[in-house]
């Protein structure tokens, strides 16, 4: 099977770490982010013959016809990271309805449309492997993040399900749920305040997350985990 991935939100952050360690092991890559400028920069970084797409998660017709593009240029996409996600931090009764929509679409639906388009080649090739990027925020609840949370959690329930649906063909669907880690939807919040609900006193940096990533993408036998990357965070604020 060629090592064919698509990292959608590939071009920062943890989406971009994933890429750097997955061309280091000879993956061809699919860089995918709104911004498709952006998105050739990150893929020209990693050298060898990587590509760059433009894709709005949200919108089911550009993730159709970025999988038809990334078939015919790259090759069958066996392997699925998605990492594209946006935060718009705010108490509930502040949130505007546009923002929850958003992030429900970003965050959650996004994901589904695109696992939904890699499943058509996966179950052809019987056999694939997809990490989902959720937050430890999903799981714990954190106050001021109530539907970023509710993204995050519906995304643990909705890759359980689809592990189970999709085991008999081979595909594992995993989460790796980070805590604070430093990218760019984080470098707002007050870190020394935060650190104060660590016990390990840091926030963790994009390749710690990535390497958890790459883990759970190669294991042939884990499915519909949720792996914890954090350095003990409480979220008692």
């Amino acid at each position: 099977m060629n090592k064919v991935c698509a990292i959608f939100g590939g071009s920062r952050g943890i989406g971009r770490s994933v890429a750097q360690l997955l061309a280091q092991k000879g993956y061809r890559l699919a860089i995918i982010a709104r911004n498709l400028e952006v998105a050739k920069a990150a893929a020209g970084d990693l050298g060898g013959d990587h590509l760059a797409f433009r894709c709005d998660v949200a919108k089911e017709h550009d993730v159709q016809n970025t999988f038809e593009e990334m078939e015919k240029n790259l090759g069958r996409v066996n392997f699925l990271v998605n990492a594209a996600g946006i935060n718009r931090d705010s108490l509930l009764v502040r949130t505007k309805t546009e923002d929850m929509i958003s992030q429900l679409h970003t965050n959650l639906l996004g994901s589904m449309l695109t696992c939904k388009a890699a499943l058509r080649t996966m179950i052809q090739q019987q056999g694939g492997s997809i990490v989902n990027v959720g937050s430890i925020t999903g799981l714990k609840g954190n106050s001021g993040q109530t539907v970023y949370c509710a993204s995050k959690g519906g995304l643990v329930g909705f890759s359980r399900a689809l592990a189970k649906e999709v085991a008999r063909k081979k595909i594992r669907v995993n989460v790796v749920a980070p805590g604070f880690i430093h990218t760019d939807m984080t470098k707002d919040l007050n870190e020394e305040h935060l650190k104060k609900n660590i016990p390990l006193q840091r926030f963790g940096e994009p390749v710690e997350v990535a390497h958890a990533v790459v883990f759970l993408l190669e294991s042939s036998y884990i499915t519909g985990h949720v792996l914890v990357v954090d350095g003990g965070l409480q979220l008692v604020m």
